[in-house]
């Protein structure tokens, strides 16, 4: 079986094909994984809270949100100059990339990518401690 004059007799059986289905029907034979297991929705939940100081932090706020991960940016440590050029900074990376901004507080906004949900509570709702 190692020279070029195998017979389709000796191959056979000896690979599986499986076929390539969409990603809606993957695995193709049950409790198989050709990838390892991750589990998106444990990324999904993971934010970054960034403080900034001064404007070079604001690449690192681009960087998260680029990586599609929300960033809770706290303005309130820095210079009223610098939070506002950080925040216009912040504004265009939200714009460009068609992400949300929400403000949380005076000085702390929410910049969630594309995909991420952010829910207000209803009028009226306590939040449980």
């Amino acid at each position: 079986m190692n020279g070029p004059d195998a017979t389709d007799e000796q191959w056979e059986g000896l690979a599986e094909v499986v076929p390539l289905r969409g990603s809606g029907e993957w695995p193709s034979w049950p409790d198989h994984r050709a990838l390892p297991e991750d589990d998106p929705a444990e990324e999904k939940r993971r934010f970054m809270v960034i403080r900034v100081q001064t404007f070079a932090d604001a690449r690192e706020v681009a960087e998260y949100l680029m990586a599609q991960i929300p960033v809770l940016l706290d303005l309130s440590s820095a210079d009223t100059d610098v939070a506002k050029r950080i925040l216009d900074f912040s504004s265009g990376v939200v714009f460009g990339l068609g992400s949300g901004m929400h403000r949380v507080d005076t000085n702390v906004f929410l910049l969630a990518p594309i995909g991420t949900e952010v829910a207000e509570p209803a009028a009226g709702a306590v939040p449980r401690s």
